[in-house]
């Protein structure tokens, strides 16, 4: 009702997107979009994010009682699954660069929007390297984005937006 075009639940926790969908049209908005964190992995690749925001490398406790194991791909294509079953519009795989695989295996068994999360961690990854002279951070950006793309992604959230817009303009 406020004007919430797409509403994303980040904890990855079962059953949330049914009773989310179930809200939303009970309510009259069913054009509100759901985007599901459908596989969210465990990764020390949020920790500069949380020790930004939040001064601690994990604020509010243990994160990966609702983030899957980085090891087990098969868990995040049922994670997904479910997501999917329980009325989400658009999937998500967070974090983005490491799981190109989850990725493409996401956007041949669904039909359906796919959005990646280029996190914290990959972000500060190659400000550094760039920051260092050891990469072109503008040629590495885009090539990063691509494979994004080409990976199956429709979507993309990422700390380069600005920049990235910048440069395809």
């Amino acid at each position: 009702k406020a004007g919430a075009d797409i509403v994303a639940p980040a904890a990855m926790l079962d059953g949330q997107i049914r009773t989310m969908r179930s809200a939303l049209d009970q309510d009259g908005l069913i054009d509100t979009a759901i985007m599901g964190y459908s596989a969210k992995f465990a990764s020390k690749l949020y920790d500069p994010f949380f020790k930004q925001c939040t001064h601690s490398a994990v604020a509010f406790g243990d994160k990966r009682t609702h983030q899957m194991d980085f090891s087990n791909s098969d868990e995040a294509m049922r994670e997904i699954a479910l997501d999917v079953e329980e009325g989400a519009d658009i999937i998500m795989v967070k974090p983005a660069l490491f799981y190109l695989d989850i990725v493409a295996r996401a956007k041949a068994e669904f039909k359906m929007p796919l959005a990646v999360y280029n996190v914290s961690g990959e972000y500060v990854m190659l400000k550094a390297a760039a920051e260092a002279g050891r990469l072109d951070e503008a040629s590495v950006r885009m090539e990063m984005l691509t494979a994004f793309k080409r990976a199956g992604a429709d979507l993309i959230i990422t700390y380069f937006a600005k920049e990235a817009a910048r440069e395809l303009h």
